[in-house]
């Protein structure tokens, strides 16, 4: 087993990434690029300077808007909005692959009262009249009821009966997401969008061990370089260190991914075999390193381990958005920056769309970093892009920077 730096660790990861070098992805196209070699994109609503999906493929797709990630949902239907690493966007041909997430769902909710008569009342009405959100669904009262899309088996307290139906159609595939205003949630019925040559694949995977198999190929691909540990970037998969231990060498065996240890580190870590090439470029200095700066979203694939971030970049990052104010350190939405091969900071930005400022809130340097006239420059560039990406024409320091 060949043995890297954590230098070159970093900077197989970011290449891997795209986040340095010249730009890997671009546009539209560059944007369902890098959604495919993710696997999924975490999907959060929370909309300060841009939404978790929309910032991380703003950070590595060269003029990225926000409008092509709704595209891509909503009217090319390319990708679709469904539970993965939690709520995620994933590529609509990866349908198949969660056939048995799905029967699991109908499985579950055949376990509820009246769940039958609910369904076909529902499906009715979407199909006579299009898409529909919880409230206007014209289905009355409240039931006590868990959502099947985590399987939690705790009851929680009633809801009601159309927001439930509807989320249940939803984790069948019975429903997609149509479209959405704000976070409210418009569903339709998924055969008006979704080819049947999809909606009717044969589950590509035989059992849940090939199933877990696949899972976990696309996780390590998603952040590039995974070890063996514990690791949050196996979040809604529900894999022990056995079973994790246990795909690794099923993967290895099968020549889909390789193993490395890493400088420092005692536990190997693992990359995708197609990803050879690249790592044989890290090692023998040809890959294309040139700096480039970018804000990183706090869900971005390449955050989903912080306890790896911190071993292998050196870098503690805490998303304080949930921290009570008086206790965060930086901000409510304090984004990491990239630039070159580390962590050099982090940024706190809020858009003021309506006089279309973005507010720079807060800016903090890592302590051995040191501000040169090349750094401001990148930071003035980045900044302005990022201004852009959220449709402000200008951007405005606090009196704090």
């Amino acid at each position: 087993m060949i043995t890297i730096t954590k230098q070159q660790a970093r900077q197989f990861i970011l290449a891997k990434q795209g986040l340095i070098g010249s730009y890997r992805f671009s546009g539209k196209d560059g944007a369902l690029e890098y959604v495919r070699q993710a696997g999924c994109i975490q999907f959060d609503p929370v909309d300060v300077c841009g939404k978790n999906a929309e910032l991380t493929l703003q950070s590595r797709v060269k003029g990225f808007k926000k409008s092509m990630l709704s595209d891509l949902l909503y009217k090319d239907r390319l990708l679709v909005d469904y539970a993965d690493k939690e709520l995620s966007i994933w590529p609509t041909e990866d349908w198949p692959y969660f056939s048995s997430y799905r029967d699991r769902s109908r499985e579950l909710g055949k376990t509820f009262d009246g769940i039958e008569d609910l369904r076909k009342q529902a499906v009715k009405y979407i199909d006579e009249n299009g898409p529909v959100c919880s409230s206007s669904l014209p289905i009355e009262g409240e039931i006590f009821w868990h959502s099947s899309m985590h399987w939690s088996g705790n009851w929680q307290k009633p809801s009601p009966a159309a927001r439930s139906i509807l989320e249940q159609l939803y984790t069948d595939g019975e429903l997609i997401i149509h479209h959405k205003q704000g976070s409210r949630k418009y569903y339709d019925l998924a055969d008006k969008y979704i080819s049947s040559s999809i909606l009717e694949s044969e589950n590509p995977c035989d059992d849940e061990e090939s199933f877990l198999c696949w899972r976990v190929l696309r996780r390590i691909g998603a952040v590039g370089l995974l070890w063996d540990k514990n690791s949050t970037a196996f979040l809604g998969i529900y894999i022990n260190a056995e079973t994790r231990k246990k795909i690794y060498s099923i993967l290895e065996a099968e020549g889909k991914i390789l193993s490395v240890m890493v400088e420092g580190i005692k536990v190997p870590f693992y990359y995708r075999s197609e990803d050879d090439e690249l790592m044989k470029k890290i090692i023998d200095g040809s890959a294309d390193l040139k700096p480039r700066m970018s804000f990183i979203a706090p869900l971005d694939p390449m955050m989903w381990d912080k306890a790896l971030i911190l071993s292998v970049f050196d870098f503690r990052y805490s998303w304080e958005i949930y921290t009570p104010a008086v206790k965060r350190k930086y901000g409510y939405y304090t984004l990491p920056i990239v630039y070159g091969d580390r962590f050099v900071g982090r940024i706190d930005t809020a858009a003021d769309r309506k006089n279309g400022i973005l507010q720079m809130k807060g800016l903090w340097w890592e302590e051995d970093v040191r501000n040169t006239k090349k750094l401001d420059n990148a930071l003035e560039s980045t900044i302005k892009r990022f201004a852009r990406f959220n449709n402000c024409y200008d951007y405005k320091k606090s009196d704090n920077n």
